[in-house]
């Protein structure tokens, strides 16, 4: 990190339609589509810096912003038209647009990793004002989609815990990725917390209600549990999939470390929700002994046994006697009917 420590700067959770190329017939096609909402993004991100000034530094676009979710390709048909490769000319403009505004910008989508041929992970990515790349975090928890945890022995041998957990330490503070509803799970937050992570990047495509919804709800918990900073993108219109495209559309959202709601969009494409972070109050307020810095008081290693041994949900399986194994969309359910099957036995549930 060669630029000093920002203390105060604004964030944007950027408010955007998803047009997802799952009605594509083949790579060209979606290719094409992705460079239209590149372009798409870059424009809403130029205006966006005309809006807000100078003190925009941080822009989180929402959850598979290029390509949408699969919606019943095979685990290689969505390898091939949806995710990214990693040296992709998509990163490689994601990471222009970021260097051309003078910004850091995250989010989230799918992406190949040659040690791990046909498969795909969803991942969040920031790139830093010189667009590099500076964190790239595979998400853990899904129903539908390839993790690491499928894979994990050969995982942890390549990219190791820190590479689980990244947290990356730049101007505007130590920054860590939580991918949609992997807000509903505290552990996730909390590995990245102890690793000193002060501003969780969210992007999320989900439910937009003016009533309290569980991703809402959770994440102010995140944020106060953890005395850390949520900005979170949710998508605007979501094209591309048999569901009426505004189902998702509003409610993106910054929570500061108290857990209060900042700032709140409502629904259409939208750079309303942006605030300043106050970072040096951050880092103040976490070294203030308190009732309410939750964050010290925590004694982990009681729990350390207790997790090491549920062994809910068994890992490596996508891995057979180390071999590679490209699932079929069955495994997603079949994965989660042992994890309930092994809680049965063990009397949890």
């Amino acid at each position: 990190m060669n630029s000093p420590l920002l203390d105060r700067y604004i964030a944007l959770a950027l408010q955007i339609d998803c047009d997802g190329v799952h009605p594509d017939h083949n790579r060209e096609a979606a290719a094409a589509r992705m460079s239209a909402s590149l372009s798409r993004i870059d424009q809403a991100i130029m205006g966006a810096n005309r809006w807000i000034g100078a003190d925009l530094k941080l822009v989180v676009l929402p959850e598979y912003i290029l390509s949408g979710p699969p919606w019943g390709e095979t685990i290689p048909e969505w390898a091939a038209k949806g995710a990214i490769a990693p040296d992709g000319p998509e990163y490689e403009r994601l990471g222009a647009i970021s260097q051309k505004h003078g910004i850091f910008l995250a989010g989230n989508g799918y992406e190949t990793d040659p040690n791990f041929p046909g498969l795909y992970f969803q991942a969040c990515w920031v790139f830093d004002p010189s667009g590099n790349r500076v964190l790239t975090y595979r998400r853990l928890i899904s129903i539908f989609a390839p993790t690491p945890h499928d894979v994990w022995d050969k995982y942890l041998d390549l990219y190791g815990i820190e590479g689980v957990f990244p947290v990356a330490h730049t101007a505007i503070g130590k920054i860590a990725a939580i991918a949609s509803e992997e807000i509903l799970y505290p552990e996730v937050a909390r590995a990245h917390a102890i690793r000193g992570a002060e501003v969780f990047l969210h992007s999320t495509s989900e439910v937009a209600s003016p009533n309290l919804t569980i991703k809402q709800i959770a994440r102010r918990a995140r944020a106060l549990e953890n005395l850390a900073y949520v900005v979170s993108a949710n998508t605007a219109a979501l094209l591309g999939i048999d569901v009426p495209v505004d189902s998702s559309n509003g409610y993106s959202d910054v929570i500061d470390y108290h857990g209060n709601q900042m700032v709140v969009a409502g629904a259409g494409n939208s750079s309303v929700a942006s605030t300043f972070l106050d970072m040096a109050g951050l880092r103040s307020y976490r070294r203030r002994p308190a009732m309410a810095n939750m964050l010290s008081r925590q004694a982990l290693e009681m729990f350390a046994d207790s997790f090491a041994n549920a062994d809910l949900r068994r890992r490596n399986g996508l891995l057979q006697g180390g071999k590679l194994v490209i699932p079929d969309r069955a495994y997603f359910q079949q994965r989660q009917a042992d994890a309930i099957s092994r809680m049965a036995e063990r009397g949890i549930i």
